[in-house]
């Protein structure tokens, strides 16, 4: 099968995945809702036999057989419409549960990729809209307009100017329904997107709280959010209004079209074309062939809401989908080798890196260095696979990234970001990566190997210590280190690091280097950026990143050599080292260095 047609059927059944097992219970609704809409004819039934039958005859016993029937048939419809409505409750919250994990994955993927966060959350809100209609009175509404039949046919009946008079009232209340949706459709759409970018907003504000505080921009920073609140609140207003409008207009044709029939039906009886008894009854069948329609036009804008978060979701389960599950593969223990790869950033398209190289053995370090803004992190971010990569190929032991289920290589990878964000947990769910069986033994090796067995220790509750939000609890420093020791955690072949001793003292750069040393003396990998000359005492390689190109790899002592007079620094490679003629002023590393038996890709 070609691979198009493989990844087409794996989409499709993934989409599937949002009304697997539906299939039966919408049928069972539908049945029920027949018998609920079946029994709703009691009423008028009754009051036919009470006006025409009980009160002719004057018989008490009568009156009394028919109102108990009436009695037990209400409340068996009851018992209908209760069971609907618990299923439709059960329905949404196994809707919830099962894909709310998969909307959350795409939470955590997004930002990633370039989107906000206000937009990463929009997934999850989306399962809470679906779930949230599917426990109101929406979804009632729809599963009894098929049965707007049934009451037609049972005024008709009764007298064929009725039935017309209430077949002509819900068409016109199915039209002004398709009139509101044609209207709100465009607007509830761009609603949606002012609620983002309002997120958006105050999510950087919150981010940014200490900044805000301490310059004192925090009112323009309001006035920022106030702006886009405005004109959210300029969307919805206007939603509101043509939804409240086309609700109160349905709602006064109904009791015009009531009170029509009544009209009609007194009519009707003055000729003698029609009973007392059936002037009532088709009032309440005619009010009942209606309520569907009402209501549903009520209900609208949930159902409309509920739509766009559904096809979201679909759009969603089918961006996730992969033709073929990568297979586990042996654990890493040779190689790292990053062949030519071109990376653009997610968000705009801009390429950062382009057609860098370069190869890795097992037991080896190597530190990335350059200028700001050269492209080193943007290597990180394709080594660790956070951001695709457009050419070429990150590979270890020859293996692709993407040929490694992502659990599987996680555990052979520890990353150490620029920015240290820990979890709202303890310290040792932290190390541990939320483990579900934490092995106490590797989460104090890896905090012993990062040098903060002690550190966490003198913490309140040692390893147990919660950390709280965006570990606010410790200094910069302490959660740098904990978070090296979580990239330390079970042993990893590849350590990644993007400026690990930022913000470390010198017993932290120490533990640092001891940390490298020890994952090069047991066979693994650790690439490490760094700004700060001491960061890399431990690595053999250094590779030079400058606008956005690898212009050189080789061995440490040949690209850094120690400082020397600039006039006796000899360049054997002219080229190369004309290109790199002001990488001291932007890295800092004091003298320019040499480079010697350098790799340079044209």
């Amino acid at each position: 099968m070609a691979p198009s047609k493989t990844l087409s059927s794996a989409r499709k059944r993934d989409a599937a995945r949002l009304t697997r097992g539906l299939r039966g219970i919408v049928f069972f609704l539908f049945a029920v809702s027949g018998l609920i809409n079946l029994l709703a004819l009691t009423g008028s039934f009754y009051m036919m036999q009470v006006y025409d039958r009980a009160l002719t005859s004057g018989s008490i016993q009568t009156l009394v057989a028919l109102s108990t029937l009436a009695i037990g048939l209400y409340l068996f419809q009851g018992c209908f419409d209760v069971i609907r409505s618990q299923v439709l409750v059960r329905v949404g919250a196994r809707f919830d549960q099962e894909i709310a994990p998969v909307a959350h994955r795409v939470t955590v993927d997004m930002p990633r990729l370039g989107f906000s966060t206000s937009e990463a959350m929009e997934r999850g809100r989306d399962v809470d809209t679906v779930r949230s209609f599917l426990s109101g009175q929406g979804p009632g509404a729809l599963f009894d307009l098929p049965w707007i039949p049934l009451y037609l046919a049972f005024v008709y009946f009764l007298h064929p100017w009725l039935g017309g008079l209430t077949l002509a009232g819900a068409v016109l209340l199915t039209l002004l329904t398709l009139l509101s949706e044609v209207m709100v459709r465009r607007i509830n759409n761009d609603t949606r997107q002012a609620a983002i970018a309002r997120g958006a907003i105050a999510d950087s504000n919150a981010r940014n709280a200490e900044v805000l505080k301490a310059m004192g921009f925090a009112p323009r920073a309001v006035e920022r959010f106030d702006e886009v609140n405005r004109e959210h609140l300029l969307l919805q207003t206007r939603s509101s209004d043509l939804g409240g409008t086309f609700g109160a207009v349905s709602r006064v044709l109904r009791m015009v079209l009531q009170s029509a029939i009544l009209g009609l039906g007194a009519y009707l009886t003055i000729k003698g074309e029609l009973s007392a008894g059936a002037i009532i009854a088709a009032s309440v069948a005619s009010a009942r062939a209606l309520a569907p329609v009402d209501q549903a036009i009520a209900n609208w804008k949930p159902f409309v809401a509920a739509r766009m978060a559904f096809q979201r979701l679909r759009e969603t389960m089918t961006a996730l989908s992969k033709a073929v599950e990568p297979m586990e593969l042996p654990a890493p223990h040779r190689s790292l080798k990053v062949d030519k790869i071109t990376v653009a950033a997610p968000g705009s398209g801009q390429v950062l890196l382009s057609e860098a190289s370069f190869d890795i053995q097992a037991g080896r370090a190597v530190g990335i260095i350059g200028p700001s803004g050269g492209g080193k992190t943007t290597l990180v971010r394709a080594i660790t696979g956070i951001w695709p990569v457009l050419r070429g190929a990150v590979r270890l032991d020859e293996a692709e990234l993407e040929q490694w289920p992502e659990e599987s290589i996680g555990r052979h990878l520890g990353y150490l970001p620029q920015e240290v964000a820990l979890l709202d947990a303890t310290v040792e769910e932290n190390i541990s990566r939320l483990a579900e069986r934490v092995d106490p033994a590797k989460v104090v090796e890896a905090a012993m190997a990062a040098g903060i067995h002690e550190m966490i220790l003198r913490l309140p509750q040692g390893y147990t210590t919660q950390i709280g939000p965006q570990g606010t609890a410790l200094s910069a420093g302490q959660r740098q280190r904990i978070g090296l020791a979580r990239a330390l955690y079970g042993n990893p072949f590849l350590l990644v690091m993007d400026e690990p001793n930022s913000n470390l003292d010198s017993e932290g750069e120490t533990a640092l280097t001891a940390a490298i040393e020890q994952v090069k003396a047991r066979g693994g990998i650790v690439v490490i950026v760094a700004h700060r000359p001491s960061a890399l005492q431990a690595v053999d390689d250094i590779g030079l990143i400058q606008a956005g190109r690898l212009v050189a790899f080789g061995p440490r002592d040949k690209i850094l050599p120690p400082a020397q007079p600039r006039a006796a620094a000899s360049a054997p490679n002219p080229a190369a080292a004309e290109r790199v003629a002001t990488m001291p002023r932007a890295v800092g590393f004091g003298e320019q260095p040499t480079i010697l038996q350098g790799r340079v890709p044209a």
